[in-house]
């Protein structure tokens, strides 16, 4: 490939970059010193404060986004993959099974991915509230329900056309946030002529002097201030669809310059004209400026929300992979891109939430309380995983480690010790969601340790059992059987129950165990091993990562290389359909052995998760105790 061929592929999928991955962040001007300077948080607009908020502003994207996240964090990469469930993948990769730390790395993992859920919910609510209030700039005394029924009918309207995936409309994402962030930028270096003075918040002095002088005020401040944060997780979960290096040129060519100019701009505006503080994004230009911002901003905060729900759909597909949801239907909405998937199940459940989210909070305001805490928690999270790996994984010295990361865990607890202090105030709401998520999580993930153990308690040495099978062997028929079974599973209840009601054995019997492991890819060449247990019985091990896609036939056309073809016509699929029961004296509460009780009814079965074709699959039942 070219020099020029190259340039041109990192400038598309720089611009491709620029599209999903800051338009989180991208629309936080939206709603950012609004929130700062609201009445309820008493800070008073002045000068002084103003230049220390914007200073704050502006050092918090240098630090938090710049240093860690783009130069830090996208280091920390699963093999190419990033996110919160790669990152605790690869922790928990970084120290053994029996090592005190595996557990605490998993809950926390789990917890911090709970908290993504959270602003997932929130980044589509506030991003559109704060697009369509600007109605209320263009047309005063405008009811609030009408811009609540206008928020409502836009967010129905994009999860309505989830199903179709983003393959149309995802080409326009970029040129549009591009055009988005040149306006940013423009409007900022106009304020920013008429009130140049504001430039002094460049000086981090500005932010020091500020808490300072400030104290409590400007702790209660902090919690707002972390809204211009937000997307900095999801440049991170981004990585592995566009990699490292067009995420960063989008970031410092073209998303932090411009957010930067915007802060700025609207500080300067508030310096001039501090009247316009109930929404300084809407009146950057005048009147005449509020419906065409209204539409670009609108635009904006549809690609932002786009953005959280499809990274969504890709969290679930990874809990589901690492065991910590049940299985659920996945449809693909791309013949090209195998990224592209939509969850019916979670894009309506997600839909209701985020309407209720509305509802309650009403404003764009109230709900800037319940975003910082998610983001902060998300935040505090990644910090300390890295740690995690940059010492065990990367196996740096102790005190550079500390160095790297400690100073970050520091400003994360104070901005989410911050964040905090509106628990009463929308905090609550994504807790609540966090909690709900989190006791779901981990009652599947010790629901199927259970199981795992119960089976194995009863389970009959495979070899052993082959052993003497083949003493006085059964009658054997035409065909190919499959007999899916779990790992460290002795003889699969399935064969059990074939060889009990129908006394006969295939001539070719093949024991079929998936490995999910804790990894994004497995090569397609490393995905299937065969191995040879005599009496024409073989068992092929499959090993997934929890990106890849399972599919089971496919993986049996590969065995064809492994000298073991397969003919699906002449194939029967036997999977042994658990149904769990609580029993008294379980392992878990009685309330969680319930729960996963119910969870269990509701997953998607077996064949059609790993996409085996329907009509060669024979379900045989069996019951499992916990």
């Amino acid at each position: 490939m070219t020099a020029q061929h190259k340039k041109s592929g990192l400038a598309a999928t720089t611009l491709a970059a620029v599209g999903i991955v800051y338009g989180d962040i991208g629309t936080s001007p939206l709603y950012t010193l609004k929130a700062v300077f609201h009445e309820d948080h008493g800070l008073v607009l002045n000068t002084p404060n103003l230049l220390g908020i914007i200073s704050l502003i502006f050092w918090g994207l240098t630090l938090i986004v710049s240093l860690k996240y783009v130069t830090l964090v996208l280091r920390a990469d699963n093999r190419g993959e990033g996110g919160i469930m790669a990152l605790m993948a690869l922790a928990l990769n970084s120290v053994t099974k029996n090592s005190k730390w595996y557990f605490p790395l998993m809950v926390l993992g789990v917890f911090g991915a709970t908290m993504f859920y959270g602003d997932s919910v929130i980044t589509p609510a506030i991003s559109v509230l704060g697009a369509i209030e600007g109605l209320e700039v263009a047309i005063p005394g405008l009811p609030n329900w009408v811009v609540l029924l206008v928020s409502a009918i836009v967010l129905v309207a994009l999860y309505s056309v989830q199903r179709r995936g983003t393959a149309g409309i995802g080409r326009w994402f970029g040129p549009v946030m591009v055009v988005w962030f040149a306006t940013l930028a423009v409007m900022g270096v106009v304020n920013i002529v008429e009130a140049p003075q504001i430039l002094a918040a460049l000086n981090p002095l500005h932010a020091f002097r500020f808490m300072l002088e400030n104290k409590f005020t400007a702790f209660i401040a902090l919690g707002a201030v972390v809204l211009s944060l937000t997307g900095a997780e999801a440049l991170y979960a981004d990585m592995g669809h566009f990699g490292k290096k067009p995420i960063r040129a989008a970031w410092f060519l073209i998303a932090f310059p411009a957010l930067a100019l915007n802060y700025m701009g609207q500080g300067a505006l508030l310096i001039m004209h501090p009247e316009h503080v109930s929404n300084p994004f809407y009146n950057q230009l005048g009147s005449w400026s509020i419906y065409p911002l209204l539409l670009l901003s609108t635009m904006a905060a549809v690609i932002a929300s786009q953005a959280t729900i499809s990274g969504t759909f890709s969290m679930t597909k990874q809990a589901i992979a690492l065991g910590l949801m049940p299985r659920m239907r996945v449809l693909h909405t791309s013949e090209s891109e195998i990224g592209q998937i939509y969850i019916p199940a979670v894009n309506w459940l997600q839909l209701v939430v985020v309407l209720i989210g509305v509802m309650i909070f009403q404003s764009s305001d109230d709900m800037a309380g319940a975003y910082g805490i998610a983001v902060t928690a998300t935040m505090l999270c990644t910090t300390v995983l890295t740690f995690f790996v940059t010492r065990y994984r990367w196996h740096l010295p102790l005190v550079l480690c500390f160095g790297a990361t400690g100073f970050f865990v520091v400003m994360d607890i104070m901005l989410f010790s911050s964040s905090t202090l509106k628990l009463f105030h929308g905090g609550w709401f994504p807790l609540l969601l966090g909690a709900i998520l989190f006791t779901g999580m981990m009652t599947w993930k010790r629901g199927r340790h259970l199981v795992f153990e119960n089976l194995q308690s009863h389970a009959i040495p495979l070899e052993d059992f082959l052993q003497s099978l083949f003493v006085a062997p059964p009658t054997r028929v035409y065909g190919t059987a499959i007999f899916l079974r779990g790992e460290s599973d002795g003889v699969p209840h399935a064969l059990l129950h074939n060889l009990s009601h129908n006394k006969v054995l295939h001539e070719r019997v093949v024991f079929l165990t998936v490995h999910m492991m804790e990894e994004p890819w497995v090569p397609a060449a490393e995905q299937a091993r065969v191995t040879d247990l005599g009496h024409n019985c073989f068992q092929i091990n499959v090993y997934y990562g929890f990106k890849d896609e399972p599919d089971i036939p496919k993986v049996l056309v590969q065995c064809a290389e492994l000298g073991l073809p397969f003919e699906m016509m002449e194939t029967s699929f036997f999977i042994a359909r658990q149904t769990v029961i609580s029993a008294p004296g379980g392992g878990m509460a009685p309330w969680r052995e319930h729960l996963f009780v119910a969870m269990s009814r509701n997953a998607r079965g077996a064949a059609d998760y790993y996409q085996i074709p329907p009509n060669r699959v024979i379900e045989l039942g069996t019951q499992v105790e916990i």
